[in-house]
């Protein structure tokens, strides 16, 4: 009867979501975010209201019509009053064009929908139990809270578990909220709040009823889908001993700050994530207490005023709370960042030294590298079955792809399948095979993936090649008079291919909105990441995949972000008066350039990795809870670059909630720059000088002076005065400008990078400040 009984809830929260959304006469209805104006009558008009809810409910009742008994305040889905000042709620083109009319109005837009963007990785990283290492001079991130935005946390992960966990924080104002599957006593010491939103996602799904849907969702924080309660636990889950996938990557599993807390908001569902959940998740989450909040999902870069995490996130900076988002897994396309704006902490996706090795050995006797987690069985290590291999059986593209029901059965029974990688998931390809008889599979990476190579958990015996080695075994198989191969799983292997490297998907800058600061900030792990896993699924993800693990494998700068989240919480636990700014300088003035290999990073389409694909480098957590200097900057000094950047009075109000008269600011700020730990110029038409003013804290020990290193970007002269920077005490400022000049740009270049460097001296001289150097010729 229970299972009855869940099903039908499930049903019946999925039919909701296909049932079309129809206001008077039929009316289709969609989600509108509406942003309101607390200066123009608005603290009035909540008075009169007797709160904000009824104030915002107010703006309905004048601009949507009545519907048989419905008010229009039923159209009401969200309240928001923290990050943001206004309300999302249903209506008509009509009703939201009157709704804009309205005085107190702001904005009003439609909802948008954005999508998703470990047993090795932190040490990796350097974390370990060395007395002077980041993990024992933080605490191990004790007394901080990371609130993850995502799909949701699967709280029976041992992950989860709050053993050796310290109380609840004090200030902790958040909430365990239940539904199905999931009550008050899924919450612990380790997780300590959790909540849902799907107003949004019921409001704007399709209305396709024909559409195929998953009945794997749960009304509730639980996570149906995975994600999550990855990307949670590899910023703050506990040590699990043992961790493994299916057996591959053995080892002890940590979040980079084990010892924080969780606060799980579920803002995600199967078809996307909404802007209007997203903000109502971001509001709760900073008035619950969270220190760090931690987003990998985002989008295509957009203007700074109608991106609703910008928007949400300036807030939250503004009250302490360090953001950090994934910058995007639209690489390596130029300016394609996502999650731009200055005052969020934006990461990239790097490589490890790890790999999950699955040689193609053909029949010719050549072997292709190839990589895999099929957990085979111990025979297949030595080699498995030869078998006939076959590609594109039918000639049709579907079944170059491999799509479901492209495949001919008979053409594929018991054969070892080459499939391109694109169009659908990777382990969907490989299920497809197994479902039409094939006996194994070959992913073939297109020229589009190159050598990229994350993995999947595949549900028959599979690896993925790169394209070189693609182009290879497409030629066998066209010259051979009966091509053969066999899978010859490799297990895992550390410490033998150069890393870090930037992931080929990795999204690059420079900002399209704002060029004048350099986007990413940083790297870090994101490609082939085992880390926490739900128990309704396999580890690969599919509905039909009945083994179940603890742990999977997933890649993304979705990945990535969490990692820097779990360095943010232990900054915080070390230094908890620091700001937002200051936990970010930290983060990227000690970020590495170099590789384990001690060589320059490479990038993932080969060749040097650049300024615009790594930011300021790879994280280092040990240097970053020690910088020795740092960048602070003001929320106002955000308001002012605003206005550097020419948007107007009513853009930056949509932003920052805030008023500003920008001529007289700037003509009180003459010459300002935003104090930023990386150093971005853009000239434009003409422009061939350019001079920046930047501020250092010191974070170290008194009594200290530190002497600047500068590698000019190339055809480019850079100066710094003065040369020398000395402090007396601890928390001390000191300012230095930075004179760029650039008689013409390179040849045949639109963009050049270099370096500053602020290195202690003297017998104290272990902190090294390092600042990236881009300078870019725009023309407009």
């Amino acid at each position: 009867m229970e299972v009855v009984r869940l099903l039908m809830i499930r049903r019946s929260f999925l039919l909701l979501l296909l049932l079309p959304v129809l206001g008077a006469a039929g009316t289709l209805l969609q989600t509108y975010i509406v942003q309101l104006h607390p200066h123009e009558g608005g603290s009035e008009a909540v008075s009169a209201s007797g709160s904000r809810l009824g104030w915002h409910r107010s703006f309905l009742e004048r601009s949507v019509a009545w519907e048989q008994e419905k008010r229009p305040s039923s159209r009401l889905l969200y309240s928001y009053h923290t990050v943001f000042d206004g309300f999302a709620a249903q209506l008509a083109d009509a009703e939201a064009a009157a709704l804009r009319a309205l005085p107190g109005v702001a904005s009003v837009r439609a909802d948008r929908r954005v999508e998703l963007h470990t047993t090795y990785s932190y040490r990796f990283l350097g974390l370990n139990f060395c007395p002077a290492g980041a993990w024992a001079r933080s605490g191990y991130g004790r007394g901080t809270i990371v609130g993850v935005l995502d799909t949701g946390v699967w709280p029976e992960s041992p992950s989860f578990d709050d053993r050796g966990m310290p109380p609840v924080p004090v200030r902790w104002t958040g909430v365990c909220q239940g539904g199905e599957r999931f009550n008050v006593s899924n919450c612990n010491r380790k997780l300590i709040g959790a909540r849902f939103y799907s107003k949004g996602h019921r409001a704007n799904y399709p209305t396709n009823p024909s559409e195929a849907v998953s009945l794997l969702e749960y009304v509730s924080p639980r996570d149906a889908h995975g994600h999550g309660t990855h990307t949670a636990s590899t910023a703050a889950g506990a040590a699990v001993a043992g961790a493994s996938v299916l057996g591959a990557g053995a080892g002890e599993a940590r979040g980079v700050a084990p010892g924080a807390h969780v606060a799980a908001y579920k803002v995600c569902w199967f078809n996307g994530c909404y802007s209007s959940d997203i903000l109502a998740g971001m509001d709760d989450a900073v008035r619950d207490g969270v220190d760090v909040l931690s987003l990998s999902l985002g989008g295509f870069p957009i203007p700074l005023f109608e991106d609703s995490i910008a928007i949400g996130s300036f807030r939250a900076t503004a009250r302490g709370v360090s953001v950090v988002c994934a910058a995007g897994n639209n690489g390596p396309a130029r300016s394609s960042v996502a999650n731009e704006a200055p005052w969020v902490l934006t990461v990239g996706a790097a490589t490890l030294d790890r790999r999950f090795p699955a040689y193609v050995r053909l029949g010719n006797g050549r072997v292709l590298y190839g990589e895999s987690m099929f957990p085979g069985e111990i025979g297949l290590k030595k080699g498995g079955k030869e078998l006939e291999l076959v590609y594109a059986v039918g000639g049709t593209r579907e079944s170059e792809y491999c799509l479901k029901g492209a495949l001919d059965k008979a053409a594929v029974a018991g054969k070892m399948v080459v499939c391109d990688r694109g169009i659908t998931g990777r382990a969907d390809k490989g299920e497809a095979v197994k479902e039409a008889g094939g006996a194994a599979m070959i992913l073939a990476n297109t020229e589009v993936n190159r050598q990229e190579d994350s993995i999947d958990v595949h549900v028959l015996p599979a690896t993925l090649v790169g394209y070189k080695e693609a182009v290879e075994l497409k030629k066998y198989i066209s010259s051979a008079r009966r091509p053969v191969a066999r899978i010859v799983f490799g297990g895992t292997r550390i410490g033998r291919a150069r890393a870090p490297a930037v992931a080929l998907f990795s999204a690059r800058g420079p900002s399209l909105t704002n060029p004048s600061v350099l986007k990413p900030d940083v790297i870090a792990p994101g490609v082939n990441i085992i880390a926490a896993w739900p128990g309704n699924l396999g580890p690969s993800g599919l509905e039909g995949d009945a083994r179940r693990s603890n742990f999977s494998v997933l890649s993304g700068t979705s990945m990535a972000a969490p990692h820097v989240s779990g360095i943010a919480a232990l900054i915080r636990s070390a230094h908890p008066s620091w700001s937002p700014a200051m936990v970010r300088s930290a983060i990227m003035t000690s970020a590495d350039i170099t590789d384990r290999q001690g060589k320059a990073i490479m990038d993932g389409d080969g060749g040097r990795a650049d300024v615009f694909a790594m930011g300021a480098g790879h994280v280092n957590p040990a240097r970053a809870v020690d910088p020795g200097l740092v960048y602070d900057i003001q929320p106002g000094d955000y308001v002012t670059h605003l206005c550097t950047l020419g948007y107007t009075h009513m853009e930056i109000f949509k932003i920052t909630h805030t008023g500003v008269n920008c001529s007289a600011l700037l003509q009180k700020n003459r010459g300002f720059s935003l104090n930023y730990p990386s150093i971005a110029v853009a000239f434009k038409n003409g422009a061939k000088s350019a001079v920046l003013r930047r501020t250092v804290t010191n974070v170290g020990t008194p009594n200290s002076a530190y002497t600047v290193q500068v590698a000019a970007p190339p055809g480019v002269k850079v100066s710094v005065a003065p040369t020398t920077l000395s402090f007396a005490e601890f928390g001390e400022q000191r300012s230095f400008r930075v004179t760029v000049e650039a008689p013409s740009p390179p040849a045949a270049k639109d963009c050049a990078e270099g370096y500053l460097v602020w290195k202690q001296s003297g017998g104290q001289g272990k902190h090294v400040v390092r600042s990236p150097i881009a300078v870019a010729w725009v023309v407009e």
